[in-house]
């Protein structure tokens, strides 16, 4: 594994990376960590934790940033 210096991170390829508004399914699994068959199980109608996403004619899914951030906020446990 290549150790990268600061210098060489792209601060502008971050930033449009984090600020993106649409997430294809490999973006929402780069950054939020959700593997393209978890996304697959939560779009399901039977699914308890139904993702929000929206689909592009009958091949794209795209995934809000706005809605799955919401979504996260919507399904978080409190402890006890």
């Amino acid at each position: 594994m290549k150790n990268i210096g600061l210098e060489e991170v792209n601060h502008e390829e971050k930033y449009a990376r984090l600020t993106k508004k649409w997430l294809s399914p490999d973006d929402l699994e780069k950054e939020y960590g959700f593997s393209k068959s978890t996304q697959a199980k939560m779009r399901m109608v039977s699914s308890n934790s139904k993702i929000p996403y929206h689909k592009i004619g009958s091949k794209y899914i795209r995934y809000s940033r706005a809605d799955i951030d919401a979504w996260i906020k919507e399904h978080k446990v409190r402890g006890v």
